[in-house]
């Protein structure tokens, strides 16, 4: 049996369709093509590899839905893009758009500890 191996461009998608559901009630495979600019077969493909792995439930002209580990997934990169983004912009100073960039790359490579010790050092920087 195959390991699920949650790779940067998983996170990548779970993260689109968790940003979009908080704002919208469904989201289609069109819009993830266009947040992510890739092609529409391109996205079609990723969802139903997504679908097989347990991240999403896909089905031909149906609503996606993230699964329990899916939303898990999302929300654990969502946070991670956050304090990231807040990090580089806040901290650093760096303008949104380059803190976007740099938070969209850093937030798949960043370790737990490394994450988990940049959160203790925004806390104390926010009090």
């Amino acid at each position: 049996m195959k390991k699920n191996v949650i790779t940067s461009s998983i996170e990548d998608y779970l993260e689109v369709i968790y940003e979009h559901l908080k704002q919208n009630k469904t989201i289609k495979a069109v819009e993830i093509s266009k947040k992510l600019a890739v092609s529409r077969a391109s996205v079609t493909e990723a969802l139903q590899k997504l679908a097989q792995k347990g991240y999403i439930r896909y089905e031909k002209n149906t609503p996606i839905e993230l699964t329990e580990i899916g939303l898990k997934i999302a929300e654990s990169v969502a946070l991670r893009h956050s304090v990231l983004c807040e990090f580089f912009n806040n901290v650093l100073g760096l303008d949104k758009e380059e803190a976007e960039d740099n938070a969209c790359r850093v937030e798949h490579v960043i370790s737990q500890n490394a994450f988990e010790k940049l959160i203790d050092f925004m806390n104390k920087l926010n009090k």
